[in-house]
């Protein structure tokens, strides 16, 4: 046994595994000793103090590393499962890990989403001894809706935790206006403050950053007051107040308000604003929208939106949907078709093509692209009829027509998708596939589960996905999806209840920090035959109708490992007669009694059209759009960038991918012996970064929505 010296104090929090031995998923402790088989022996800390309530042993693997001002940001956080959330947003936590006084956030409140500025960061909890581990979070002051500080009478600022902070914008992004900052402010740190050395105050370098900013902010902003196109509605804008915070959003209305006589504007919200309507101006009704997102301005305080112009252009406003031009779009009555494999290169390969991303939608892009652009598996979920239509599902109708009669989704299409889909995180915040293929299915479309599970219990539950759920020593180096699926349903018991439409299969892996595997082969075919409940199932040594099934003999070197293993009654009993079976614990399985022992057994098989994969919190996919082996594309919403973070917009690429055909289509065991490392630049990646499968099978019917 190692033991960890205070000088390399480590701290960590639980990602995976059961409970076992006082910790469990999202837990958070300090580790006291490493053990010779991998195990971590440490502190437990208490959701709600920061003394250690026990000590606990929990598998390393299971465990995330965290630096000790990380753990002392999630120890504040009282929801297990929201620091982990958290945890599975990295460019989010790192900012807010570095976050220093004064810097603009906008927080979870219960009147919505307000932004603030940091004051201090605070110690809470008192350390009585030496194993004490001070909680931290963050005073933040308000901004009013006239975006001058609300502090109008010294008070306690309220306390949020890490958790509560869903957007950072860095003290240098602020620009110089905001005079109240040395003004207003004063001193604010009171008795009960403990400022530490994680936030120190603004030093030179980012007022060097603060000054080259505000001078490229100054140029930009001259040349769009003299040459950006007419603002109409539609068009996405931005709105400096007095005190210099910038707000954005989209033009609602244009018009002369009562008793006015300049033209203004009705602007919708990224997120709500105190003092804000849901497009009402006094008494009348201009447009409609969420509570405390509607801002009424004078034309001429409108800007448009800088994140979405580009510097080479000499100043001209570009809308996604003008950068580069792009047809007009006419969205018939009638569906498209998935893109023909001899039209996809033509029609999809290039810049410019697919669906473009824009603010962290890189999740929800490459989920669409694999869905839509090339299988009709879940088209169904488009064609609700009219009557019981939501208008979201127009909205998705027409990103997915656009997409296969175009080639090409802007931004703005996708965002206004995004803010249907009923949470505000999902227009700017980093998501996973399996979050956003939740939410839309279920709460936003009210499809029924594409899966149904079933347990020896009998017991019977939907999902829209299935989970990987194993342990690592059950499979070799580099496993295929089929063997990873077939070990995970015998190790939790379960079984498919009828044959799936579609099967989208989470690799076992945590974001994108986390992987058991290095490498996972998606085996292009997935035969679930013997992953059916009730189904007749053949003898795995002779063929004849199975009776028994082993767990035990999965790994078995000498038949097959990563199999499964079912035999009729006389092999299973010839098998267990080996000196090293003869522990093994075969269960029966159910057998129909009009199931003939010679009956052949059809199998039930499905393709893979699709992979979804994730490096360094970037999602991108790879789509199969033909039957041809080499029928494989490569898609990245966000390949490259026209213009920097604040002026400029995303580049969506496709590119064809025939490399990825010839790899996958070699014999299973020339797979099993191949080096990645070797391999292709593109297979490499799809090797190493999986996340998520999909399969689709043609003999069935999709699933259908509620009524």
């Amino acid at each position: 046994m190692e033991p960890i010296t205070a000088a390399n104090e480590k701290f960590f929090i639980v990602i995976r595994g059961k409970s076992r031995k006082g910790f469990c998923r999202g837990c958070i402790g300090r580790v006291e000793a490493e053990t010779q088989r991998g195990e971590l022996m440490g502190l437990l800390y208490s959701s709600s103090a920061g003394s250690p309530k026990s000590g606990g042993i929990v598998r390393k693997e299971d465990t995330y590393p965290l630096s000790r001002h990380q753990a002392q940001l999630l120890l504040f956080v009282t929801s297990a499962s929201k620091r982990l959330e958290l945890l599975c947003n990295p460019q989010l936590f790192t900012a807010i890990c570095e976050l220093t006084q004064d810097d603009l956030v906008v927080v979870k409140h219960k009147k919505g989403h307000l932004p603030g500025l940091v004051k201090n960061l605070m110690q809470i909890g008192r350390k009585e001894n030496k194993d004490d581990l001070h909680m931290l979070g963050f005073e933040v002051e308000f901004v009013d809706s006239d975006h001058n500080l609300s502090s109008k009478k010294p008070a306690p600022l309220p306390l949020f935790s890490a958790a509560d902070i869903v957007q950072v914008v860095p003290s240098y992004s602020v620009p110089l206006g905001l005079c109240w900052r040395d003004g207003k402010c004063g001193s604010l740190n009171r008795k009960a403050v403990t400022r530490i050395n994680s936030m120190p105050n603004i030093g030179s370098r980012v007022r060097q950053a603060t000054e080259n900013h505000t001078e490229q902010s100054v140029i930009q902003n001259q040349r769009l007051s003299t040459s950006h196109a007419p603002l109409e509605v539609g068009s996405m804008v931005e709105v400096v107040s007095n005190s210099g915070i910038t707000v954005y959003g989209v033009i609602q209305w244009l018009g002369i308000l009562g008793g006015k006589t300049a033209e203004w504007a009705g602007i919708e919200l990224d997120y709500e604003v105190n003092g804000c309507s849901d497009g009402t101006y006094g008494s009348q009704r201009y447009f409609t929208c969420k509570g405390s997102r509607a801002l009424f301005v004078p034309i001429t305080k409108c800007s448009p939106d800088s994140r979405f112009v580009c510097p080479s252009t000499g100043g001209q406003t570009l809308k996604p949907t003008e950068t580069p031009p792009v047809p007009p779009f006419d969205d018939l009555e009638e569906d498209a078709p998935p893109v023909p494999e001899s039209e996809a290169l033509s029609l999809l390969v290039g810049r410019m093509k697919g669906i473009q991303g824009h603010i962290n939608s890189c999740y929800l892009d490459a989920t669409l692209f694999s869905l839509f652009s090339s299988s009709v598996t879940l088209d169904r979920i488009c064609q609700i009829p009219a009557d019981t239509e939501q208008p979201i599902s127009c909205t998705l109708r027409t990103i997915v027509n656009r997409l296969r009669r175009q080639g090409f989704v802007p931004a703005e299409s996708v965002m206004n998708f995004r803010k249907q889909l009923g949470c505000d995180t999902f227009r700017t915040e980093e998501k996973d596939p399996e979050e956003f293929i939740t939410v839309l299915f279920q709460k936003v479309l009210c499809m029924e589960p594409l899966l149904k599970l079933r347990s020896k219990r009998e017991s019977s539950q939907g999902a829209y996905t299935f989970q990987i759920f194993l342990e690592k020593e059950q499979m070799g180096p580099m496993p295929t999806v089929q063997q990873l699926l077939e070990t995970s349903c015998l190790s939790g018991d379960l079984k498919f209840e009828t044959m799936p439409s579609c099967l989208m299969v989470q690799m076992p892996r945590f974001g994108n920090k986390y992987k058991m595997f290095s490498h996972i082969i998606p085996s292009t075919e997935l035969d679930i035959t013997d992953l059916l409940y009730n189904s007749p199932r053949e003898c795995f040594i002779c063929g004849s109708l199975a009776e028994f099934e082993c767990l035990q003999c999965l790994p078995d070197r000498k038949m097959q490992p990563g199999r499964i293993k079912q035999y009729c009654t006389t092999c299973n009993t010839q098998v267990h007669t080996h000196p090293l079976r003869q522990d093994h614990s075969p269960s029966a399985l159910p057998v129909a009694a009009d199931v003939a022992v010679e009956t052949p057994v059809p199998r039930h098989t499905m393709q893979l059209f699709a992979v979804l994969c994730i490096q360094t919190s970037h999602y991108v996919s790879f789509v199969k759009y033909g039957p041809d082996p080499h029928a494989w594309l490569f898609f990245d919403s966000m390949a490259d960038r026209c213009g920097d973070d604040q002026s400029g917009y995303n580049i969506p690429e496709i590119r064809a991918c025939p490399e990825l055909g010839d790899f996958l289509s070699q014999s299973e065991e020339d797979l099993a012996r191949s080096n990645p490392s070797k391999a292709p630049e593109l297979v490499r990646r799809l090797l190493c970064d999986s996340y998520m499968c999909l399969y689709q099978s043609t003999d069935t019917e999709v699933s259908k929505p509620n009524n």
